[in-house]
């Protein structure tokens, strides 16, 4: 293990961060413990200033540095969530911040990080090219480098989580934790393994980007050629071998889970649960629910984050309404008369069913003449009540097909 990552270290770093980051709710979930069949607790990080746990690895890591460095400044590159902890962490301390994002990096998150009092500089289309101006920058203006999670004192902010959760949870018997790089499961997992060394800790990646399970299981570090997810905030090639070496020591188990599960957990806690969370936020909980990780009592899911953008949680909850059977396209014909296609939006109607739209078309070549085709999406309770209006359109005729 790091010899600079150690319990007293994250005390340290948990009297450091009093009074800048906020102690996040531990929530514990009717509705996931019900499905699960055991307590689920949430620790929500996404409640967290800036919107995830990246401040707290941050400004602990700030909050080290000598007053020579302080005068300095700070360097980091990220697309998102450390971008924003660093600029914040920085901009309380009250020194100068330079943050180096990829040119495709989203509007929201530049503009965020920027209010967030950093300079911010735009470069690479990707975050290794960020990383390398970054550090350009770094050796020419003579600014100290935050990494994102290789660092002790960054990993040693993110264990004051380990520290929350067991002093509101002592009975806990799991610990479930999103890894990219692994700062935070690196942190997390020494302060409980320190404090309550039965408690099973276990790490959960996307399936797309599964750098750390592979390097756990090979027993040497294992970067990946690509990582594709939608959880982009733990889409990570390349792991941390700092918070490999701790990671091999205290974590138990890690786990992977695709995107579908990872989608399907978004819906779920913005629709069961209030809470908007990103998707490395909500993959530990996704892992829970598919049964990826044994229950053996009280179990905490570490919600990371919820920094997502307003477009793609819409797409989310469209794709997850048609997967639920809650959305659906009909197509069928009608008699090309006044008054046909009003009877069939009866007919729907009486089943109950919301009609979003209607489009009708009576010049399309398969279509026989004195005939249209009628395309209508419609918004149903479920699969059974979709299953409900085609039986009720084809005992009246209608030759139904469901796309």
């Amino acid at each position: 293990m790091n010899n600079d990552l150690t319990i007293q270290a994250i005390r340290k770093a948990a009297d450091a961060l009093a009074g800048v980051a906020h102690a996040t709710p531990l929530d514990r979930s009717s509705t996931f413990s019900q499905m699960v069949g055991a307590p689920v607790y949430l620790k929500l990080e996404n409640l967290q200033k800036t919107g995830s746990f990246k401040l707290r690895g941050a400004y602990n890591k700030i909050h080290s540095l000598s007053e020579a460095e302080k005068k300095c400044g700070v360097i980091a590159a990220s697309a998102g969530n450390h971008a924003q902890g660093v600029a914040y962490a920085a901009s309380h301390t009250g020194i100068r911040s330079v943050i180096v994002m990829p040119e495709t990096a989203p509007l929201s998150k530049v503009s965020a990080t920027r209010g967030y009092g950093a300079e911010v500089v735009l470069a690479g289309t990707s975050y290794d090219e960020a990383f390398a101006r970054a550090k350009q920058l770094e050796q020419q203006q003579g600014l100290t480098f935050v990494h994102a999670f290789n660092d002790p004192q960054v990993m040693a902010g993110q264990g004051t989580i380990g520290l929350e959760i067991l002093r509101e949870l002592p009975e806990l018997a799991t610990v479930v934790v999103p890894i990219g790089g692994g700062g935070l499961i690196a942190g997390v997992a020494t302060a409980i393994k320190a404090l309550a060394p039965k408690v099973q800790v276990v790490g959960v990646q996307a399936a797309g980007a599964d750098a750390m399970a592979r390097s756990k299981q090979a027993g040497v570090l294992t970067p990946t050629a690509v990582a594709s997810t939608i959880a982009d905030g733990i889409a990570v090639k390349s792991p941390g071998d700092a918070t490999f070496a701790v990671i091999q020591q205290v974590v138990d188990e890690i786990v992977t889970i695709d995107d579908e599960a990872i989608a399907a957990a978004i819906l779920m806690l913005l629709e069961r649960a209030k809470l908007m969370v990103e998707g490395a936020g909500a993959i530990g909980l996704a892992a829970l629910l598919h049964g990826k990780i044994p229950v053996r009592g009280p179990v905490a899911c570490l919600i990371s984050g919820g920094n997502i953008d307003v477009n793609f949680i819409a797409r989310i909850i469209e794709r997850g309404l048609v997967k639920a059977g809650r959305r659906v396209i009909i197509t069928t014909t009608v008699v090309d008369r006044p008054g046909a296609l009003q009877r069939m939006l009866a007919s729907i109607a009486a089943c109950r069913g919301n009609v979003l739209y209607v489009h009708h078309d009576r010049i399309q070549h398969e279509v026989p003449l004195g005939q249209a085709k009628v395309q209508v999406s419609l918004e149903t309770r479920d699969e059974e009540h979709t299953a409900e209006i085609l039986s009720a359109l084809q005992l009246e005729g209608y030759c139904v097909a469901k796309d």
